[in-house]
C-alpha cells in the first residue's frame, strides 16, 4: 500500500484494504471520464476477500450491515487505489448508491449504508459526503449483504 494520506489514515483507524474475489463479469471496476471516477458495485467481502452474506431483517442486523457496508467502502477503496497507484489523486465522494439484501419488510436501508459513508467521511471529511441512494433487494449476487457503487471527484 502506498503512503498517501488517505492510506495514513486507514492505518491509523486500523483498517486494511481486502483482497479482491476474481469478477464474474463483464465490465470495468472503474472508468474514469473528465475528472469522475465511476466505480462499479463491490460486495461487502471479508478482509481476506470472502463474502459477506445474508439478509437483513433474517440472518443479520443493523450493526451487522453497517459493518458489511463499511467493507463494501473498503473493497472500493481497494479497486480505486489498484487503478490510480494510490488514493491521493481522489478528491472526494459526488454520488453512493447502496443496495441492502434484505427482507421485504426491512425498512432501515440507510441506516445499514451509512457504514460505508462514515467510512468516507472519515477518510475526506465533508468531501467525503455526497448524495445518495440507499435502497432494498430482493437478493444480491452470491447472496452478499449488501453492495455499494459510486462516484468519486479526482484532484485536476
Amino acid at each position: 500500500m502506498a503512503s498517501g494520506i488517505i492510506e495514513q489514515k486507514l492505518a491509523t483507524l486500523g483498517l486494511t484494504l481486502p483482497v479482491l474475489p476474481a469478477s464474474k463479469g463483464i465490465y470495468k471496476s472503474c472508468l474514469i471520464q473528465g475528472n469522475l471516477l465511476y466505480v462499479s458495485g463491490h460486495v461487502s467481502v471479508n478482509t481476506d476477500g470472502t463474502y459477506i452474506t445474508g439478509k437483513l431483517g433474517k440472518d443479520l442486523d443493523e450493526e451487522q450491515g453497517q459493518a458489511a457496508a463499511r467493507q463494501c467502502g473498503l473493497a472500493m477503496l481497494a479497486s480505486l487505489s489498484k487503478h490510480l497507484g494510490g488514493l491521493d489523486r481522489v478528491k472526494g465522494v459526488v454520488k453512493l448508491l447502496g443496495m441492502v439484501n434484505a427482507t421485504p419488510d426491512y425498512e432501515k436501508h440507510p441506516i445499514v449504508i451509512n457504514g460505508c459513508s462514515a467510512l468516507f467521511a472519515e477518510l475526506w471529511g465533508y468531501d467525503g459526503i455526497g448524495v445518495r441512494s440507499a435502497v432494498g433487494m430482493g437478493s444480491l449476487p452470491g447472496n452478499v449483504a449488501v453492495e455499494v457503487e459510486g462516484i468519486f471527484e479526482l484532484h485536476a
